[in-house]
């Protein structure tokens, strides 16, 4: 077996583990991946997967086949760093990966002036809670929270991120105390003991949100009281802190990259912006201009 175009279909079918996800991670037809399957079981004359309730999994052969599929995938990504690399003019596509609460509150007007003053520079915008794998290219340039610099990326540390908790200006006023109610996120790994470390530990959760932006629009709405960052809390009219919430520094905000990727120009130009950019609105987002 020497085509690429199978290995990616090991590998797409092996990680969606259904034909309709490989699909879409292969961005062709449920129907086109069920014939290439076809034909590669017949081209191999065994089961490269086998049917299971809900899906596929992969045979014996068939994890053999994934192990050289992702050596094959890792030459292919390390070849594509290669060109980005052999590119030194201030031109192309870049991609930056950073959360959606950023891109939206913080940096939506930095990233449009970035795009105004070089326009032979193709700016794409990944906005996403998921880690963007530099590795595999998915991204040139990260902005992403986390309290060390994960192993083997290259970037620089520029402030750490401030939280607080807000309501809407008239809830607590409005809203009888016995019917305060908590707005709060379904995943407490990431803010362990936030409730005991509110000014209202007794206030009942009266609804869980798993999105953040969504978590703040309801704040905003006045649908209860609730944890976000201080970027953009403060930054709202229709908001204000607790009585007696102080901002809480949580992990470190890194602009990141690949190491192959570090020398290249517009790389450089992109990360140099942004930490520029987050350092003149670090009082903001460390919750000290308040």
């Amino acid at each position: 077996m020497n085509d690429w175009n199978d290995y990616a279909l090991i590998l797409a079918l092996h990680r969606a583990g259904t034909l309709r996800g490989a699909a879409i991670t292969m961005g062709t037809t449920h129907t086109t991946i069920a014939r290439h399957l076809a034909l590669l079981h017949k081209r191999r004359g065994a089961a490269v997967f086998e049917k299971i309730p809900g899906g596929y999994r992969a045979t014996s052969l068939g994890e053999q086949l994934v192990a050289i599929a992702k050596k094959m995938e890792d030459i292919v990504m390390m070849s594509e760093r290669l060109h980005l690399t052999s590119t030194n003019t201030l031109s192309g596509p870049i991609t930056l990966s950073l959360g959606e609460p950023m891109s939206q509150f913080l940096l939506v007007r930095e990233l449009g002036e970035f795009a105004r003053a070089y326009p032979d520079i193709q700016l794409r915008i990944n906005s996403s809670t998921e880690f963007a794998d530099l590795d595999k290219g998915e991204a040139d340039v990260v902005i992403r929270g986390a309290h060390k610099l994960p192993e083997h990326l290259v970037g620089r540390r520029v402030c750490k991120l401030g939280l607080c908790f807000y309501a809407h200006k008239d809830y607590c006023n409005d809203v009888p105390e016995q019917d305060w109610r908590w707005v709060a996120p379904s995943d407490n790994t990431l803010w362990p003991a936030w409730l005991d470390a509110s000014p209202y530990p007794n206030v009942p959760i009266g609804i869980v949100i798993d999105d953040i932006v969504t978590r703040y629009h309801a704040i905003a709405a006045g649908v209860g009281m609730g944890r976000a960052a201080c970027f953009m809390g403060d930054t709202n009219n229709a908001l204000v802190r607790l009585p007696g919430s102080t901002p809480t520094l949580s992990y470190d905000i890194w602009v990141l990259t690949h190491p192959e990727l570090r020398e290249q120009p517009k790389v450089q130009l992109l990360m140099q912006f942004l930490v520029d950019a987050l350092k003149q609105k670090q009082g903001l987002i460390e919750g000290d201009s308040f």
